[in-house]
């Protein structure tokens, strides 16, 4: 079974990594990280697998042995002086996209003849389409909401030949003839790659339900051809997973290691770490909420602590609430002033993204915030779980499926979801989250050592991977 993985990210692989080669980690968010997980996975079941990636230069050196003869570098200008996989310019993002499946469609796959292709998210659109001209069948995961629209001139003036593939690909309008619709008839990169693939899936079952009825301004293109693919039973919902060694007893990043039979001592080294770290007081009984994800207004729900931050702090002086921020993103600036203002020096701290710190935060905080306007999956929700800080999240997407109202009395449940998006429905979860924290240590424990041990199971590997080889096999019969 001969696989080809085209995606714009991917996180170290231990594959990629043999024989003393460099393996790249270029990384934007989740998508690189199950790009890595499914390499690896597959290739230990017996699969060939080869990995289609952007040759980001200023990200990625091969070293002095090269790359693996199955990471196949996609050259381009456009990426060599990148700085990062996305660089916020729409018109880059688009002439890198391009660029990237130009290579795919016209070098690597003739080269490689893989028997089945999976494409991940928008950058990869095209591809689905021109697998189908060549009769290989394909798979399209999409892990965000994120669309770039264009049209065939502009694709061909790119380098890429679509007059053998563009009957296959979604445009704004019916297109009547080729040259009619050449210039002035936007094709949809997302919507392209859902109509033209086999088989499609979301990150999370209930993700892929909210798209369906165009949920979080879902583009009606994208909507429509996720439709079309539920009503022909090609569409599913997998969840994303964590790779094993993500967990506290492995992590050689957090002060003191630990799992869930020696989780109290562990979190509290850690904590008082961290405190140390940011010039806390240094108190293991201090309720501590981390904020692990970027600080993005559009999805992520920064604005609702913002509306609440202060008076959360006050309201809470008794307990000596303290809140971590390790994130980047356009809101940070809002909270440096709320922080300045209110003068909140003493509670909250905001950090640029580190990943050694992050874990360090995860490993010491008792809660991680997620108020996520939507989430096609989320995967901080889950690293919380494992590493016993509990999440409070926005019952939508893949939290909604991931994450379950803590019950502490009937020893059910896995966090504080909330229904309503706005700062009330945050600050009622917080609440909820603060009386359990006053519960009686024996409890907390408890229930925090049953989270973590049910997150081990819930997010495994094994899982995920079972899902993606019996979509593969449903197009390609194969012996694992």
């Amino acid at each position: 079974m001969k696989v080809l993985l085209v995606t714009p990210e991917i996180s170290e692989s231990s594959y990629l990594s043999q024989d003393g080669r460099n393996s790249p980690c270029v990384k934007a968010g989740g998508l690189a990280d199950v790009s890595a997980l499914l390499l690896d996975s597959l290739t230990e079941s017996g699969a060939e697998v080869h990995v289609a990636l952007p040759h980001f230069r200023s990200l990625y050196q091969p070293g002095s042995n090269g790359h693996s003869p199955r990471l196949h570098l996609c050259k381009d200008r456009e990426f060599y002086y990148r700085k990062s996989v996305y660089d916020g310019s729409q018109e880059s993002n688009l002439r890198a996209a391009l660029a990237f499946q130009r290579d795919v469609i016209h070098y690597v796959m003739p080269r490689i003849k893989p028997d089945i292709i999976h494409c991940h998210d928008w950058m990869t659109g095209l591809v689905p389409a021109a697998a189908r001209s060549m009769g290989i069948p394909s798979i399209f995961t999409m892990h965000n909401l994120h669309d770039e629209r264009t049209n065939l001139a502009h694709i061909e003036d790119r380098g890429i030949d679509s007059a053998e593939f563009w009957s296959h690909l979604y445009f704004e309008r019916y297109p009547y003839s080729y040259e009619e619709t050449r210039s002035h008839n936007t094709v949809s990169m997302l919507a392209s790659g859902i109509l033209a693939a086999d088989r499609v899936n979301t990150v999370s079952p209930s993700f892929l339900e909210e798209l369906s009825y165009r949920s979080h301004n879902c583009p009606w293109q994208v909507a429509d051809a996720v439709q079309g693919k539920i009503s022909a039973g090609h569409a599913s919902g997998i969840l994303n997973s964590l790779p094993e060694e993500r967990s506290p007893q492995n992590d050689r990043f957090i002060f003191r290691r630990f799992n869930a039979d020696t989780h109290v001592e562990g979190k509290r080294e850690n904590k008082i770490e961290l405190q140390r770290m940011l010039g806390f007081e240094q108190n293991p009984d201090i309720p501590v909420l981390f904020w692990p994800s970027r600080l993005d207004p559009m999805q992520k729900g920064c604005q609702l602590l913002a509306e609440i931050l202060e008076d959360l702090v006050k309201a809470n002086a008794d307990s000596g609430i303290q809140i971590v921020f390790v994130a980047d993103g356009p809101f940070s600036r809002h909270f440096e002033d709320i922080v300045s203002i209110g003068k909140l020096h003493d509670h909250v701290a905001i950090r640029k993204f580190h990943e050694p710190f992050s874990r360090l935060a995860y490993a010491a905080s008792d809660f991680v915030l997620m108020p996520s306007s939507f989430e096609p999956c989320g995967l901080a929700q889950m690293i919380g779980q494992r590493y016993g800080s509990i999440p409070i999240v926005h019952s939508t997407g893949g939290l909604r499926d991931t994450v379950t109202s803590l019950n502490w009395e009937e020893n059910q449940g896995s966090g504080f979801p909330f229904e309503v998006h706005n700062s009330e429905g945050l600050r009622w979860a917080i609440d909820r989250a603060l009386e359990f924290h006053r519960q009686s240590p024996e409890l907390r424990d408890s229930q925090r050592a049953r989270i973590m041990k049910d997150a081990v199971c819930a997010f495994s590997p094994e899982k995920m991977i079972d899902s993606y080889v019996s979509m593969y096999r449903s197009l390609v019969p194969f012996e694992a």
